[in-house]
């Protein structure tokens, strides 16, 4: 029997803000860790599809609030689930079913991510903090989670109040920029941060 194929070590990470507004993503399992990968899909706006045998209570949550946007199918994970999809998580503590999404999503070219499971991963999940339009993401590659979170608690708290304005502000400055005509690759942007200069 064959070794099981496994992604290579991510070294070579590239970061992204993915849109996922209205595409479907599946997650795999039905338990805390699960949960919480949904909430944070939601928050993007994600239609979620969830397959697993069992839920833990939160999920009955989640089928109420938001029915248009999760959907529970109670059973295990079948090779046909990933068909459609736009991405998966995989969170179900059982490796041969872990390596089954991967093999699949790799077969399907669907990105995977396996929780706590760096080799099965064809995309890693940062630690994140939203503050409006703005994310702060920190990735150790899946090498540790546990620090990833560290350094992005370290980074939330240096974001100033109000940060979800000025960004608000930016964006609109950016717009009359481009509503000239103008290209706003090459504009020197101030520094927003600075201290303005003694009047």
């Amino acid at each position: 029997m064959s070794e099981p194929r496994r992604a290579k070590p991510i070294d070579d990470g590239y970061p992204v803000v993915v849109r996922l507004a209205g595409r479907p993503v599946l997650v795999v399992g039905g338990g805390a860790i699960a949960l919480r990968k949904v909430q944070g899909l939601l928050a993007s706006g994600a239609t979620i599809t969830v397959v697993a045998p069992a839920f833990v209570d939160g999920f009955q949550c989640l089928d109420h609030e938001a029915p248009a946007m999760v959907t529970l199918v109670r059973r295990c994970y079948q090779a046909g689930d990933i068909d459609g999809m736009w991405l998966v998580v995989a969170a179900t503590n059982d490796p041969d079913v872990q390596q089954q999404i991967f093999d699949d999503g790799e077969w399907a070219g669907v990105f995977v991510n396996a929780v706590d499971d760096p080799d099965r991963c064809s995309f890693i999940l940062p630690a994140v903090e939203r503050r409006g339009p703005v994310i702060v993401a920190v990735s150790t590659q899946g090498r540790s989670p546990s620090l990833a979170g560290h350094l992005r608690d370290v980074l939330a708290a240096a974001i100033p109040a109000g940060i979800e304005q000025l960004a608000a502000d930016l964006a609109d400055q950016r717009s009359q920029i481009q509503a000239r005509g103008e290209s706003t690759e090459d504009t020197v942007w101030p520094n927003p941060f600075s201290p303005l200069p003694p009047t």
